[in-house]
Formats: structure tokens, sequence, C-alpha cells
């Protein structure tokens, strides 16, 4: 298992188009079945807001730079250049009427080098996006505009509901067979506010059509419609296992956004959505402030006023009458809008549509779906809420307050939009941006909160906000904000911050890197955010011409003249301004579980015996449909790839393994679009225990703290110039067969491959140049990194829990922990104290850290690009590697720690769960085997699916095995339980030994572990994919061995690897996050189970 923490340079987006999302869409369908623990990155210490870029690439930024003595040639900023259309294949009119649809346009795109063609079905009006291409991963989308009235989250339970079976497809869950057994790339489905979204992808061709015609039949012929078991498994149902216990509410989609509203950040986002875009008849409280909820009840005008997700307080008033007309009123083709993308036949996806399209006939769905716009309110508003709040710490310093803006009453034009985004970028994309940096150096809170433009709706919004506010400042906070926009218009920004954030746009443009997602799908939700509303789907594809005009009007006029005017019309001079503020209550969970208790029993008293023991026998009803699986013979129905379709060879990286000055490189010729990737690693061997806690700050100083001759602010402009982004991270990883971790600080790097020779000079100068001397922003980044983890710990405490487990159970484990879990939120607590008290010895540590790690011994440098730019940049490889010293300070030093082993229960304030258990299978005597990899994946699928989620009623349940440790983890996510999640991770041994498969369920498994271990790549993916292994000892032959055992897993595998997997139940450990009310109780039943740490 590798883990990194990474602390990153720079904005590695794939378009210019910034949209930060306060709501996500839900992409709810995967359930987490498990992280990819294989690479974890924590997100950076450093990262104030997070963006998700228009191609829907999610990353952090941190820091970025400027100018350096002459050492670095001044960046030309040129345009993205248009590229010739090439031939792809073409859908005649003919062809297109005989099947049953009219061409309405079609463009070449060069943007994205694809012919775009907009077809229109001439029976029922759906509108198909049809984009050809070179791109093998293959995309296609169903989106339907889903406007829901209230918060009962039907958008959200039906999204869930209609992939659990359907007319051709009728068994539980095609949408799990898909997951077992397909070598899609993107299987999922989103909910967002008013829209809800159905996407696949896959390199296989057969596989690819496969997963489109279970979409097409799940969407439009779902048998949740007609089944209230599923209405009452994926949403809400009253549960009582016996008439004289209480009873409670159970369902998926429930649990979830009960985790949902456990988070704070989530309930500001949500509130800031509602309060903003709905039209409100506000009624005057004392001081003006209104009550959010009252307002929403009085006028929701707007579907943007209640959540599409669900409130927990309203899921339970829905009904499956109504369940079923929202289906009928909304998933008809007259109301989707349908994509596809990639090098398959065009011809065959207009043929593969018509089958389902022609059995429907036109409807006013498209007209009653449309939403409307909100006016601009004519006065700011002010709207006071509480959260959840544990009682450790002092609450009064735990305010949030964010001022959010409605920009526009009509949709933006395509530059506006853009120079928004610019602009969006130049105020808060990096840690030098001047309004986040005025923010967090103010002192008045610990992060940003809720902060970016956001333009996924109708109607675009800019917010900016900050947490860990005193009540003294929540004021302050609120009168800085609007004091540095006013000077940002009046004064404008630096020339070198403007030229930093042009290139960080182009080289995105440039490098089209969307990571594991899939780009056609980026692609898609880019055209969608315009599509959906009767808008031009090919505009927002088309940045060239836009780009360019923004470009030459910033080089005539200056972009004082660009970009004061946006900041007076949209923000400055705009009346739609909502500030709120968020209190801290420590009531409020135990309020909320207490009224919903009340509301229970008052259920329960309305009941008859008789009505008591039907509820009993329903309940049972439903627990024996939910785990008795399909009969094999109905599971034949869900399409699915053989064996022969299967490459029987893993895929390889070209690697040429050599050295320059003495150090180990790695070359990997590969075409990149003239861009060099670099990975220069250090071993992490001599340094010290106690400095290991502090990497993480060490990293984050790296990248924002400046040099003798730069200031931070002129560093980070200066990378955002010459580089598309640096980043630098510890990894740890156990490595099969040794004793001693993997441990290594990894610095990361991209450029043009013209400029190379700037990406090592930025990288040395930040390794060697930058001065540990600002006591100030130390003290920031502790606070920064503090808020960071106590929301990790509300959201992500599975990823907590794993960490406390593996920190138990294995050195690399415990290292981890150190710099990225519990251990570490504790180390901050007492660190900020330490700031006032020893800064000095703290910056004497960061220099001690420094020595420690850079030397040219241990060294290995990885570079991907084309064969011509790998020999090019040899020069300044080997320039930098000479500047680097010939040794680490201090000896190797040998890496021991291990927490101890107990059982752990960690304190939040949540109305949900997260529950794991852990155990180490090589314990045993178990050699690893690849068939371990079909086993776990399907644990996953089946037995944990079927009674961690689907009968449990948790959002997630999923089982990892690290074969470099040899760790096997349970975890839970927003899991209503805790001792019954327990039982039955300790179940999977019988679970197993009692296993019964046939040839085409082991096959869809096969299938399924090889679609994990060929995941798509881009090609920096490749080359970092091909460093780890190097670095973990994992060869080729190996991992042609391994394919070879899963290719050949038998039932017989299954049964011997429930003896290994048993130690988990015999001698593992447990680690919950979860509420103290929970733990108390299970505490009571199971004498002292857990031991008790409150961290909130």
């Amino acid at each position: 298992m590798l883990r990194t923490v990474s602390c990153s340079a720079s904005l590695s987006c794939a378009s210019p188009f910034f949209r930060f999302f306060r709501q996500f869409p839900r992409s709810s369908t995967a359930a987490l079945r498990g992280p990819a623990r294989n690479l974890r990155r924590i997100s950076s210490p450093s990262a104030g807001r997070r963006v998700l870029l228009r191609r829907g690439l999610r990353v952090s930024s941190a820091a970025a730079g400027r100018g350096v003595n002459g050492q670095f040639s001044r960046l030309s900023v040129c345009a993205v250049a248009t590229q010739p259309a090439p031939s792809y294949p073409n859908v005649s009119q003919d062809e297109a009427e005989k099947l049953g649809f009219e061409k309405v346009s079609e463009e070449f795109i060069s943007e994205c080098k694809s012919k775009a063609t907009l077809f229109k079905h001439k029976k029922t009006g759906c509108e198909v996006m049809s984009v050809s291409n070179e791109d093998e991963n293959k995309v296609f989308g169903l989106v339907l505009r889903t406007p829901p009235k209230d918060s009962t989250g039907i958008p959200h339970i039906l999204e869930h509901s209609v992939l659990c079976g359907s007319r051709k497809y009728p068994v539980k869950e095609p949408f799990v067979e898909l997951l077992k057994g397909s070598l899609h790339t993107f299987l999922n489905a989103f909910t967002y506010p008013d829209r809800t979204c159905y996407p696949v992808a896959s390199t296989n061709t057969k596989d690819f059509y496969n997963l489109v015609d279970v979409y097409l039949d799940a969407v439009f012929f779902p048998k949740c419609v007609e089944d209230v078991h599923t209405f009452q498994q994926e949403g809400w149902h009253y549960e009582l296992n016996d008439p004289s216990e209480d009873i409670s509410y159970k369902g998926v989609v429930f649990n979830e956004m009960k985790g949902v509203y456990s988070q704070p950040d989530n309930i500001l986002g949500r509130i800031a959505q509602q309060a903003t875009i709905v039209d409100m008849k506000p009624i005057f409280l004392e001081n003006g402030v209104w009550t959010l909820l009252e307002n929403i009840a009085i006028s929701p005008d707007n579907t943007y006023g209640v959540d599409s997700g669900g409130d927990p307080k309203d899921i339970p008033k829905l009904t499956f009458e109504e369940f079923q007309e929202f289906h009928r009123k909304y998933y008809h083709p007259s109301n989707a809008r349908i994509w596809f993308y990639g090098d398959d036949d065009p011809v065959q996806r207009l043929r593969v549509l018509s089958e389902y399209l022609d059995m429907f006939e036109a409807s006013s769905s498209r007209d009653t779906s449309k939403i409307e716009t909100q006016k601009l309110f004519s006065e700011p508003i002010r709207i006071v809420e509480k959260y959840p709040a544990g009682r450790d710490g002092d609450l009064k310093k735990k305010n949030m307050v964010c001022v959010n803006w409605l920009l526009s009453e009509k949709p933006l034009d395509l530059q506006t939009q853009l120079a928004l985004g610019f602009l969006d970028h130049l105020m808060l994309g990096t840690p030098a941006s001047p309004l986040r940096k005025i923010l967090l150096e103010s002192g008045l809170g610990e992060a940003l909160v809720s902060s970016g433009m956001s333009d996924e709706l109708l109607q675009p919004q800019f917010s900016v906000g900050m947490k860990g506010v005193s009540q003294d400042n929540v004021q302050k906070v609120e009168e800085l904000i609007m004091s540095t926009l006013k000077k940002l218009a009046e004064e404008g920004f630096d020339s070198d911050a403007v030229e930093a954030s042009m290139n960080t746009i182009e080289f995105s443009l440039r490098e089209n890197n969307t990571g594991s997602f899939p780009r056609g799908l980026s692609l898609m939700l880019q055209s969608i955010a315009k599509w959906i509303y009767d808008m031009d789907p090919f505009e927002p594809l088309k940045y060239t011409e836009p780009l360019r005009a923004l470009k030459a009007r910033i080089a005539e006029e200056g972009s004082k003249a660009v970009f004061s005017p946006l900041i007076e019309q949209f923000i400055l001079n705009n009346s739609h301004r909502v500030t709120i503020e968020m209190q801290p209550d420590p009531e409020k969970a135990s309020q909320e579980e207490a009224e919903e208790k009340s509301i229970l029993e008052k259920v329960k008293a309305g009941m008859t015996e008789e009505d008591l023991a039907e509820l009993a026998r329903a309940t049972e009803e439903l627990r024996l449909k939910q785990e008795t699986p399909d009969s094999p013979e109905a599971l034949r129905c869900v399409p699915s790839l053989n064996l022969s379709d299967i490459p029987k060879e893993p895929t390889y990286v070209p690697t040429e393994i050599g050295d320059i000055n003495g150090v180990k490189v790695l070359r990997h010729d590969l075409f990149t679009n003239d861009i060099v990737y670099a990975e220069v690693v250090f071993d992490m061997g001599s340094l010290k225990h106690d400095l290991l806690p502090l990497v993480p700050l060490f990293c984050q100083s790296l990248m924002e703290m400046g040099t003798k001759d730069l200031s931070f602010v002129q560093l980070n402009q200066l990378i955002g110039r010459k580089t598309g982004g640096i980043s630098v991270y510890p990894l740890t990883s156990s490595v099969r067969g040794k004793a001693e971790p993997c441990s290594k600080f990894v610095v990361r790097g991209k450029s043009m491959a013209g400029r190379a020779e700037d990406l090592f000079n930025l990288m040395n100068c930040l390794l060697q140049e930058v001065q540990f001397t600002d006591q100030q922003r130390f003290k920031q980044f502790v606070s920064q990194s503090i808020a960071r983890m106590e929301n990790r710990l509300r959201g992500s405490g599975h990823g907590i829990a794993a960490a406390r487990m593996d920190a138990m159970l294995n050195v690399a484990g415990w290292m981890s922990e150190q710099m990225g879990g519990l251990s570490y939120l504790e180390f901050l607590h007492t660190l900020a104290k330490k700031v006032d008290e020893d800064w000095e010895g703290i910056s004497s540590s960061l220099e001690e850290i420094r020595r420690s790690l850079l030397a040219r011994n241990g060294c290995i440098v990885n570079m991907t690009a084309d064969g011509k730019s790998l020999t090019n940049i040899e020069k300044s490889v080997d320039k930098f590697l000479n500047l680097l010293p010939e040794t680490p300070s201090g000896g190797l030093v040998t890496w021991d720690g291990r927490l101890p082993l107990r059982n752990e229960a960690i304190v939040i304030p949540t109305q949900v769960n997260y529950v794991g258990k852990a155990g180490n299978i090589y314990s045993t005597g178990y050699e690893l085997d690849g068939s371990a990899y079909v086993i776990s994946k399907h644990i996953s699928n089946t037995w944990l699916w079927d009674r961690v989620r689907v009968s449990g009623g948790a959002y997630g349940g999923f089982c990892d095995f690290d074969s470099h440790s040899g760790v096997f983890s349970f975890l839970s996510y927003r899991d209503p339980n805790l001792l019954k999640t327990l039982d039955i991770y300790d179940g999977t041994g019988d679970f197993l030994r009692g296993l019964d498969v046939d040839q085409e369920t082991l096959t869809k498994a096969i299938i399924g572990t090889i679609g994990d271990v060929d995941s798509y790549q881009l090609p920096d993916a490749k080359g970092y994919s091909s460093l780890m292994r190097h670095l973990l000892g994992v060869t080729d032959e190996e991992r042609q061995r391994k394919r070879e055992e899963i290719l050949t897993t038998s039932l017989k595998d299954f049964k011997e690897f429930a003896e290994a997997i048993d130690v988990v139940r015999e001698k593992g450990v447990a680690v919950a996050v979860a509420s103290a009310e929970d733990i108390d109780s299970a505490n009571q039943a199971r004498s002292n189970f857990f031991e008790v740490k409150k961290a909130l």
C-alpha cells in the first residue's frame, strides 16, 4: 500500500473554465466499494479550497511562482494551435433518417480533435451528441433534467433505484453484476441539484455496448417503479425486528444523507445554494437576520431552494406513489440528452438508441422540467444557522462565515465566463493569490471554506468564506473580504500573476490530463452544463477563440481594464449578496437524534399490536429478499465478456534504466504531446523518528515560504509561469518479504519539453534555497492542517479508521498515520502551542529534515516523455543532481514503530459511523496468489454489498487487501450500525466456505479483477506506475505470474482463502469512527469492547 501526503504547486487544470462545486453531484451508485488504496494520497495540507475544473479534474492547489535572476527564460504566452480536421466515420443524412434521427448540426472541435454531430430523434425530440475521435476510452452518458420540489431526495433515491433491475435485466442489481464482470473505466451515476446523469466508459467495444444497453434499459424501464421493496431499500423504510423493540429508519440514501448533514462544510454549502438561488420571501427576525428553513418553506419557487439529495428530516415524508410519478414525469426520452464519445462506429450508436427511443411517443416532460431563473435580490441578506459540533476545544473559535453572490440573472457569454474563470484563479487559485493570501494571513480564521466560482447550475455563483473563526471576528472577516475585493478592483493584479495564470491554463489545455477520469466524460459534463438548459452544446467545448480574444484584450488594454470591471459589476455592485454565519452547537446532534427518536416513538404508539406484528414481518420479508442471491439462471441475462476477450499479458510500459552522475534514472519513452513528466525520489532512511510528523508541514513550507531573493508569492508565480506544476510529498509502503518499509520523499513536476531546464532549476530552488524563517506563515499552515484533518475525520472517517488499523499492524502504516491520521492531528494540536514558544527549534527541525532527505546517494530520477525529449533534458538533470549533497546528514534509522494492538473507537459528532476491522493474513503463513485479488473483489461485491449496504443500510461497505503488507481490511462508510457490521466482517470466512459459484460467476469475478488491474492510464500515470513498481520490487515477470493466477482462479482458491481471512476475526483489530452514543451502546453490549478516544 502506498501512502502519500502531497503539497502541490500550480493548478493541473484541464480547461480555463473553473468550477468550484459547493454542492458536488452525488456519485451515489458506486457507493464507495473501496478507495484506490494502492496510491492513497491525502489532499494537500495547504489546500484552502477544492476546485473541480471544467474537464472534471479535481485538484488541490498549493503553491506556484515568479522571476529568478536571469536564470529562467521569459515565457511568451502562445495560443493553442488549431489542428486540421482529420477524417472520422460519417453518418449520412439518409442513414440518420432510416434510424429515426435528423442531423441538426455538425462541427469539427479542434480543441479535442473530434467531429461532433448533434442529432435529434424525430419521434420524441431526444437530442444526441455524437463525438467521434481516436480515443479508445469510449464514453456514453444519459442526462435528464430532474428538478425536485421538496427535500425528500426523490431524484437521488431514483438514481439509486433504477439500477436495481429492469425489463431486460430483471435481477436484483445489474449494476453490481457490471461491477463484478466488466472492463469498465467508469461506471456510476450522479445526482445534481437539477439533473441526473448516468455515465459509463470502457476501452473494450463489446463491453462498452453491454454497459450502454444495461443503462438504457435501467433508465427507461426500471423494475423499481413497480417494486416497493427497492424504494424501501434505497430510500427509506421503518425497520422493526421485534414488536418489543424500537422502530428505526433504514435506507441507503437516508443514511448517506445523514452523513452529509454531519459535515459542517456540506451544511454550509447546501445553505449557500438554497439561500442564494431561491426566491425567498423573508420574515425578518431580530437584527435583520433570517431563518433559512422558514424562508424556503414559505416560497420554494426555485428548484435550488431544496436539496435534491434529500434532507434526513424530509426523506421519510416521501411516498412510493410520488416516487413512481417522478419517474413517469421526467424519465422520458423527450427530457433526455444523450452523449457518445470515442472511436466506436457512430452509426452503431444511433442503431442502439433507436431500438429504445422508438418505443416512446413525444411527451411534455422537456417543458415541465425547465429550470426557472432567480431574479437578483434588491438588497443583501444575512443568515445565521447552527451546525453539530463536539464539546472539546474552544467552540467560540469554531464559527464559519461565507459571503455568496449570484452573479447574473441570464446565462453569461463564453468570453465573460472565461474571464470570470481567470479572475477566480487570480483571486483564489494559489496560496499567492491576493484574496486567499490576505484572508489566511489575517489570522481571523483557520482556513478558507466554500470559496470559488461555480457555474455548474443555471446561474453562476461566487463565494468566499472562512472557518475556524471566533465569534468576535465574524464581522471582521466579511469586512475584510469586501475591502480586499474593492482594493483589487482599484489596483488590479500583478502582471506576473496574470502571466502565471495564463500559462497554467494554456499548459493544461495542451496536456488535457484528466487523470483516471475519462476525457470524454469530462467533456460531456462541460457540454451538458449549457446543453441541459437548452443552450448550445458545442459552445463550451470551443475555448480557443474566446481565449485568444481574452489574451488580446489583456495585451491591448491591460489586465486591470479586463478584470476590475468584472469585480465591480458582478460582485461589488451586486446587491444579490447572501452572508451565512454558521455557529457550532454541541447540542445539535443529540437534539436531532432525540427529535428522530420522538417521531418514531409516536409512530409506534399509533400502531396496534397487529400493525407492529405486520411491520416486523415486512422487515423480515425485505431482509430475506435483500440477502437472497439471484439464481445463476437469472444472472445469465446480464451481458458480460468471455475470458477469451481478455488479453493474456499485462500492459508493459517501456522502461530504460540507466544513470546520470551515478544516480539511477528510469526513462519511459511515450508520446506526451511535448510534455516532460519528472519525479525525483529521495530516501527517508536517515530521518529521525520524532521529525516524521513534521514532514507534511516541511513539504508545505518548501512550496510556500520563499527564498533569500524571492518571496513565496514570486516563487509561486514563477512556477506558474514556467511549468505545469510541482508537488512534493512523502510516500510510504510495506515491501513484501522485507521488514523495512519503503519510505521516500518525492518531488514531482511537469513542463513543456523546451522548459525542462526551468523545471529542474525550480525544483532545486524549492529544495535548497527556500528558507524556513516565516513564523506567522508556518502558524497558518498548522491551523489549515488542523481544519483539514478535522474535516477529514467527519467526511472520510473510513480513511482515518483504515490508517489507524494499518498503524497497529505494520511499520509503513504507522509512518503514514503519523503524517496523516489521528496521531498527526494530535501532533498538530501540540505544535500549534509550540510555534509561539519555540519557533527557533521548529525552524531548526525543518532544516534538519532537509539535510536528512536531500542527497544523490539513494536518489532515483523518473522521466516520462518522447525519446528525443528524454535525451535533450539529460543536461538539465545532470546539473540538478550536481547541486545535491552527496550524502544525507546522520546515519540510517531503523523504522520499527507501531500503535498498540487494541480495538479503538474515535468519537466525533456524527449521525453515522465508519467501521473497520483488519488483520495480517501473512501471519497465518498465507503466500500471495493472484486469486486473492479476485476473492477480495468478490467479497466486496457480494457479501459486503448485500449485508452492509443493501441489508444494513450503509452507504458503502468494502474490503481491501494490501498485498505488500498482508493487511486485509474491512471498512464501511456512513453506516447506521456498528457491532452488527463487525459481526458481518467476522462471518466472511464462513461465507467463503459455504460459497458455491458456477463458472459464469467465477468468470465475471475474474474479468472484473482484470479490469481493475488494467485500469486505463494516461502517459504520465503509466510512467509513475512504473516507478512505483520499481520502488516496491514488482517485476514484469511477477506481474505476468499474478495475471495467470488471476485468470485461473478456481472455487478451491476461495475455500482456501477462508482459512487465511479468519485471522481478521480471531486476531484482528477493530476501529470505529462514530458518535458517543453508538460507542457507549457498543461498550454496554460487549463490555468495554472499545477503548475510547475523543477526537472532536
